[in-house]
Order: C-alpha cells, then structure tokens, then sequence
C-alpha cells in the first residue's frame, strides 16, 4: 500500500488484566485502525473491537520463529504509518510504564503523528480489584514501587508509615523481610495479589512477619503486587471483584458456537470462566427449496405472520433474503413474532422490529399464550409462516392450528452433533476439570455426552428448563440448578444463587480456603 499522506500510530494501553478496562477512547481507535500490533494475541473480549478488515500483526508470531526485536518493531510501525495507515500499537499494560520507549522515540525521528492512551494502572487497578483503598481518612501518602525495574530502597521503605505498592514482586519472602530489616513494623498489614483484574486473581492477606507462611500455604504464584500498610484493614469490607458468587469458576458452555457469546457474557458478569464447546453445528437444510417457496411468499404477501423461535431461524431467513437481494424492505405488510427477547435482538439489529415478543415466559408456550387467534374480519390471510430447525417439536405447530391459524411448518436449518472437542477438554469433562456445566437444551445434554462423556459427579449440572432437566437426567447425570423460566439470564442467575449457597456453606464449615473456583462442599452423588 502506498499513499502519500502519512498515517498516525496509536500507542494504546491494554492495563492489567481484565479486558473490560479498555478507555472509550482505546475502543473508538481500535475500531478505525487500518493496522494492528500487538505483542500477544489479545483476547476476544479485546479483539471484537477490531474493526472488520483491519490487519493484525502479532509480534511474537514472527517468521523467523523469534520474537521481534525492538529496531524490528519500531521500523515496522513507521513503515505502516509512512505508508498511510492508521496504527493502534497494543501494550500490555501502559505505554509508558511497561514498553520500550524506542518505538515512540522511532515515530518522533520519522515525524510520524502518536497518540497515547493510558491504561488503567496495575498500581491503583490491581488493589481497587483486590478491596484495598490505597488512602483513607488516617492515610494519606502513596509510596509505588516497581521491583521489575531494578532492586528497590529497602531502607527508604522501611523508614516509611505510607502505603507501599510493590509491583512485580517474584521473592514474596523476601521483600517482606527486607522490609522488616529496614524498619518496618512487623505486625503491618500486607496483601499480595496475583493475577489481579482477572478471573483468576488470588489475594492474601497477612503482616508482614506471617506472610511467607501464608503465601505456602495458599500456594500462591509470583509475581504478585504487595500493598503494605494499615488501609489493607479495608480489604474485609470492601472486597468485591473475588466475592462475585461464580469467582473463578470454569463453567462449560455447551452451545452452538454462534449462540455461546451471550451465555458467556452474563458468566463472566458473575465472576466465571466460561469455556465454549460447541456441541451442534447448524447446516443448510437438505432441501433447499422449501425455503425458496417461503422467501417468495413473504414478497409476494401468502403469509400474516413470521414466527421466529430461536437466533437460527432469523440467520436463516435472512442469508436467503441475502441471497436473493432483498433487505429489509421486503418484510413489509407481514407480521413478526419473536420467541424471546435475544431473537428479538438480532431482529432489531438488522432494521427490523417485531410485532410480537412474549410478555412472560420465553418460550413456544409464552408466544402461544400471547398470540392472537385468527379472525377472519381483521386477518386477510389466515397463513403463518414457521421456519424451523429439522428437530424441532410440534407443540406451536399444534398452539397455532388450534387458534384457526394455517401453518406452514418449513425447515430452514438442520442441526447436526458437532466434533469431539480436544482431548484436553474431553479429560477435563470426565475428571472434574469444570466446576459446572449450563445445558440449554436436550439436544446440548445428548450432544455433549455423545462427543466427549459424562461430565464428572462433582460437577454441578445447570438446566434452562424442566425438559433439559429431563434429558440430563436420563444420561444419568444429577441436576443441581433448573432455571425457573427458561432464558439464558434465569440460568446463570439461579447458577449464581447456587454459586453463593455453596461459599457460605463453605465458610460455616470452616472449609472456605479463598481460592478461585468453587469449593468442594458435601459429597454428590450420580443420579440414577
């Protein structure tokens, strides 16, 4: 690409861990960057903001199979922007505190336009996570301190009453007798926090004399950030990130990979560390000329009604209208029930809003509770148009024929069981790997057990509805959690209420250890 107006480069802060950190800014220049840099990787959550097309440069992916050296990647982010494009340089962290400076200096020497968007820092970010006010109306003085650039003054620290933030720290043993070999009290509160901002942080509080005992005993990883001093005391009282009642709970989502993101969501909302395994996979009806006669008879005005029972069935229609040419324009003079409120979502997000959604429940009961019998003064048409998955059952079928209406029942996709998942998942299945699992269905049940097994009896089974329930059921598994109305929300809601039952059973037991991931309260055993 050549151009003759020179792009910009964009350093851009990831901050410390939780991708949900991003600035408005951050999201708005990743979303109109022609080229993309990273060091890593960067996580979904951090990609979906990408804009589509742009190009995505992993440094640590060179061709040579070496990471690239610091000329290498300054010399590569002038020449993109020399070249017209607009760069977002991706720091894991913040671009002036955890970066080579060389790239700023390389975009300065070539009179390249830079723009940098600070992170959420580790320093603040990771104890606000962790519960822990760096001030108070007793504290007033912050003392930050990051061990990976050099070895600090311990003999400054030691002396000091302020609040201490060590970021980085490897020998948590260590710098806890360093600074009490400086001066430090050795009652002193003092947390250390590992994997801050994420789903897997893990936070350990102590004084300063006790900590190397109870880091042993947690096992605690390094590097970590210490917080020492008095406000720790606040910790009791204002944790919130790690007292989400699914904290670090790795929970399976067995779903169409299209239909996982939002069941995902809402578990990361409560602390959980969603793992999706499509268990079915959505194909083109055998027959296509089915749904070629519908698409005709939605122009051409045959039908009264759409009826649209799941996300599948709106794609479906909507890759045909595609495929013809047609927009939404074309659904003009028909009517258009949705089975829920996620389908009624992507409706509207495609121009289109529905006439009808249920009021109460979700589900093919809840539109049939709510949809109007046929009259033949008001309807012209007495037809509904019903594009469905090859499996699907004939209860609305039945609920609209009783209401006067016509249905023309027409398969619009067929769902077929999906390919084993890798063996590590497969083994994480069978031995307890996953503290829980969220069926959605029956087909989601027999699915999941057909490519990769039963999951294991500790698991705790979560069911949308007294069917799914059924299903798991019958394969033998025990159901822990049944949503009490059949959406993905009432679902993990009710999984987080379960969530929540089983860590205060835990502390009244005296079994409570404060580790990410769910205790192991009780015994379960395997429904028969």
């Amino acid at each position: 690409m050549t151009s003759t107006t020179k792009g910009q480069v964009a350093f851009v802060g990831l901050g410390p861990g939780d991708p949900d950190l991003l600035t408005l800014r951050a999201v708005d220049l990743l979303g109109r960057a022609d080229v993309i840099v990273c060091d890593t990787a960067p996580p979904q959550a951090v990609s979906r903001h990408f804009r589509d097309g742009a190009a995505v440069t992993d440094f640590s992916a060179a061709e040579s199979g070496n990471p690239a050296g610091r000329t290498e990647r300054a010399k590569y982010l002038v020449d993109a922007a020399k070249s017209g494009a607009q760069v977002v340089r991706l720091v894991e962290g913040d671009p002036l505190l955890d970066t080579s400076h060389d790239e700023i200096a390389a975009c300065v020497k070539a009179h390249i336009g830079f723009e940098i968007v600070p992170a959420v820092p580790a320093a603040t970010g990771i104890p606000a996570y962790a519960g822990i006010p760096l001030v108070d109306s007793r504290h007033h003085e912050i003392r930050i301190v990051d061990v990976r650039t050099g070895a600090p003054k311990w003999a400054e620290l030691g002396k000091t009453t302020a609040t201490t933030v060590l970021i980085g720290v490897d020998d948590i043993p260590g710098a806890a007798e360093a600074l009490m070999s400086a001066g430090r009290n050795a009652q002193t509160p003092v947390a250390v926090t590992h994997g801050g901002t994420t789903t897997a942080q893990h936070t350990v509080v102590a004084t300063l004399d006790s900590l190397a005992a109870e880091v042993k005993a947690a096992g605690l990883p390094s590097p970590v950030v210490m917080v020492v001093g008095d406000v720790v005391k606040h910790r009791a009282n204002f944790s919130w990130f790690e007292a989400k009642p699914l904290f670090g709970w790795r929970v399976l989502v067995p779903r169409t990979k299209e239909q996982a993101a939002a069941l995902s969501e809402k578990l990361r909302a409560h602390g959980a560390i969603p793992v999706e395994v499509p268990t079915i996979s959505v194909e083109p009806p055998r027959t296509p000329q089915q749904m070629d006669r519908a698409i005709r008879g939605l122009v051409t005005g045959r039908y009264e009604w759409l009826a649209l029972t799941s996300a599948n069935a709106v794609r479906a229609v909507l890759e045909k209208f595609e495929e013809y040419g047609l927009d939404a324009r074309a659904f003009s003079g028909i009517k258009i029930a949705a089975v829920g409120e996620q389908t009624a979502a992507i409706l509207r997000a495609h121009g289109i809003k529905p006439d009808l959604v249920p009021s109460g429940e979700q589900s093919a009961a809840g539109l049939l509770a709510d949809f109007p019998p046929y009259d033949k003064v008001l309807d012209p048409i007495n037809r509904v148009l019903l594009p469905r998955a090859d499996i699907a059952t004939d209860t609305l079928v039945a609920g609209l024929v009783e209401l006067g209406w016509e249905v023309e029942d027409v398969t619009a996709y067929r769902t077929v069981r999906a390919a084993p998942p890798p063996a590590p998942i497969r083994e994480a299945i069978k031995t307890g790997g996953f503290d829980a699992v969220c069926f959605t269905s029956s087909s989601t049940v027999r699915n999941l057990v057909g490519i990769a097994g039963k999951p294991h009896a500790s698991t705790v089974i979560a069911c949308i509805g007294p069917q799914t329930a059924k299903t798991a059921e019958e394969h033998g598994l025990r159901v822990d959690v049944l949503a009490p109305e059949p959406s993905m929300a009432a679902l993990v809601d009710a999984l987080a209420e379960f969530g929540l039952a089983q860590r205060e059973a835990a502390i009244a037991a005296g079994e409570w250890t404060g580790k990410p991931g769910r205790p192991r309260v009780g015994h379960r055993r395997r429904a028969r």
